[in-house]
């Protein structure tokens, strides 16, 4: 095999940005990995009907149509 062409692996800690804070270990090829829905807060795995809306496009439908 030839020397130098793989990449470095860390042991990664992965942050979610949601109020829980969960954070996991893995082994990645980045230092730090930052996620914006992990398992503990996703509505497929909380069983919780909740809308995630990072760029305001919910807010700005219900501006649009009055639905508010």
């Amino acid at each position: 095999m030839k020397k130098e062409i793989h990449p470095n692996l860390f042991e990664t800690e992965v942050h979610c940005q949601c109020g829980s804070g969960n954070v996991w270990k893995t082994i990645s090829t980045k230092e730090r990995i930052s996620v914006e829905i992990c398992s503990q807060c996703h509505p497929a795995w909380t069983g919780e009907q909740r809308i995630v809306d990072t760029e305001g496009r919910v807010e700005r439908m219900n501006r649009r149509y009055n639905l508010k």
